[in-house]
């Protein structure tokens, strides 16, 4: 606090004093501050050690030293920050087959699927016996509508064992020699918090996991991981020409962030990262090795994620009424399940509550945010705890209202609205539910903090999609989700700025751009603020710049 003190008393110096102590000196004919004045400004940005040392006209700025870049009408905005993503799976997720469908790949049918399998085999120059992964196929739009089986996987392959990933990353699929190396058969129960799907009428496993039941096949497949270092890099690349700033490792292990130390110490990252390690299996036995709440070097324990249940597209979702068509098997009221009983979650809740440990956890269905909503309450917190209900999909009017008092703030992965917006309606809620999935203008309404995210590699990290699909509702087939569920451009911004800065306890220093702040910021080819919302998507990311150095450049 006495350094940020120390800069706005720099700031109101005169420009003589500033000259000699300028790094690099952004101008553009369009800033947005995003301090709540809600038009971009033509102003000159002065950045010395990381940080904002002065604002001010682009006259007096000509006096300052240092490196001056004019931007011109293109709008500078502070960076964006990532409220919930997965940057350690997103840096494997350059190592696997790319198996999704279109705009994110190519995949629309499972004989599509199983060609990108055996070119990919080849590509990689795999030996019998090393793993297969693909990641991101999305039943819900393959012509056959289905997961892929272990039958079908065996014709890519019986020498190499195979694990596919869903789009959701709660399922996947596994040929035979994969099911065999992970031991499971007729007599493997189902664990708890997952299904193994069997054949009909039959005990045998037909390939596909919902849930933990997918977590041995996933970590036996990741031995096949060769290049982590190498692909933490082209994941932070991804990132920065995405305008992000601070990216979020959502759902890490002390592997993961022993990586991640790891690239940052080489010199692999080049922008902020915090991590959020899984709280609910084991955790607690380790948590004197963690160091939370502070940087070192780039990266940061923000605090814990807890998995209450699944996800809406994947339909394992905990509901409190049925799914409008339920899923492989299941019965007319099935109302997907709970990853962890509501004991468990108090207890979690309670104990890391009680260490002053912030808590994220991931509650999809409404049945599983009145699990995250009676957990806050029980434990009774007065503390600035900030807990997050990441995706929060279907919470409810009434509770958004028990939300706001108990000071928890819903994160909304608003790109399902385009992704699967046709698919909630038609499959998932019926419409009348799927009207209200991500209720941004609700919890707007309620004068709530609220983030939105893109849950990357689930989707990639588009920021300006991001946008696009928080302020338009639109669907793959064109058609608004929820017409009174839209905002503002300025107010989807402020969920990817300010409020994420907020989220992860750095609205001090991240969020607008004020002096003091760190120097984080990205360029847009348009001004978003004087563009009509259906016309985001034409805007380009065209700089980055993360504590002040460029670390994206769309002309180089």
């Amino acid at each position: 606090m006495r350094y940020l003190i120390l800069l706005a008393l720099f700031s109101s110096c005169s420009i003589d004093q500033a000259i000699n102590d300028a790094d690099l000196i952004v101008s553009s004919n369009k800033v947005i501050l995003m301090t709540d004045k809600r038009k971009a400004q033509p102003l000159s940005i002065a950045i010395k050690d990381e940080r904002i040392v002065w604002i001010g006209s682009h006259q007096d700025a000509k006096n300052i030293q240092g490196k001056h870049i004019d931007f011109g009408n293109q709008a500078v905005l502070p960076g964006f920050i990532d409220a919930h993503g997965h940057a350690s799976y997103l840096a494997f997720a350059a190592q696997v087959a790319n198996i999704a469908s279109p705009p994110v790949g190519t995949i629309k049918n499972i004989k599509e699927l199983q060609t990108e399998l055996r070119k990919f085999i080849n590509d990689s120059n795999l030996k019998p016996g090393e793993w297969v992964m693909g990641l991101g196929y999305d039943d819900s739009l393959l012509e056959e509508q289905r997961h892929p089986t272990k039958d079908d996987l065996d014709e890519v392959s019986t020498e190499h064992p195979i694990y596919l990933i869903h789009v959701s990353a709660h399922l996947g699929a596994a040929n035979s020699l994969g099911l065999s190396l992970a031991n499971i058969n007729s007599e493997t129960q189902d664990p708890p918090g997952g299904r193994i799907r069997r054949y009909e009428n039959s005990s045998k496993p037909n390939g596909v996991f919902e849930e933990t039941a997918a977590y041995p096949l996933q970590q036996l497949a990741m031995s096949a991981y060769k290049d982590p270092i190498g692909s933490v890099k082209q994941a932070m690349k991804i990132y920065a020409r995405n305008g992000i700033t601070t990216a979020q490792d959502g759902a890490s292990s002390l592997e993961t962030i022993h990586l991640m130390q790891a690239a940052d110490k080489q010199g692999m990252i080049d922008l902020d990262i915090i991590s959020y390690p899984i709280g609910q299996n084991g955790l607690d036995k380790n948590l004197n090795s963690i160091n939370f709440g502070s940087y070192e070097g780039r990266l940061k324990i923000g605090g814990i994620k807890l998995i209450l249940d699944g996800s809406p597209q994947g339909k394992t979702a905990y509901l409190t009424e049925p799914y409008y068509k339920p899923p492989h098997s299941e019965s007319d009221s099935y109302k997907g399940y709970p990853l962890i009983p509501q004991s468990e979650v108090s207890k979690w809740v309670k104990k890391y509550a009680d260490l002053n440990i912030p808590i994220m956890a991931h509650a999809n269905g409404d049945a599983a945010a009145d699990m995250l909503i009676k957990a806050v309450k029980d434990a009774d917190i007065t503390s600035d705890h900030r807990t997050i209900m990441i995706h929060a999909q279907t919470v409810r009017e009434d509770q958004l209202d028990q939300m706001k008092k108990l000071k928890i703030i819903p994160s909304y992965f608003s790109t399902h609205t385009f992704y699967w917006g046709d698919w909630h309606r038609d499959s998932v809620f019926g419409e009348d539910r799927a009207m209200r999935i991500s209720p941004t203008k609700s919890t707007l309404k309620r004068k709530m903090p609220f983030t939105v995210h893109n849950d990357a590699p689930v989707v990639p990290p588009d920021m300006i999609r991001l946008l696009w699909s928080t302020t338009n509702r639109k669907t793959r087939s064109g058609k608004v989700l929820g017409e009174e569920q839209k905002i503002s451009t300025y107010s989807a911004l402020e969920a990817m700025t300010i409020n994420a800065a907020y989220q992860h306890f750095e609205d001090d220093i991240k969020g607008t751009i004020e002096v003091g702040k760190q120097a984080d910021l990205v360029v847009l080819s348009q001004n978003p603020l004087s563009i009509d919302t259906k016309d985001i998507l034409e805007i380009e990311v065209v700089a980055t710049f993360s504590r002040g150095q460029e670390v994206f450049n769309a002309k180089k």
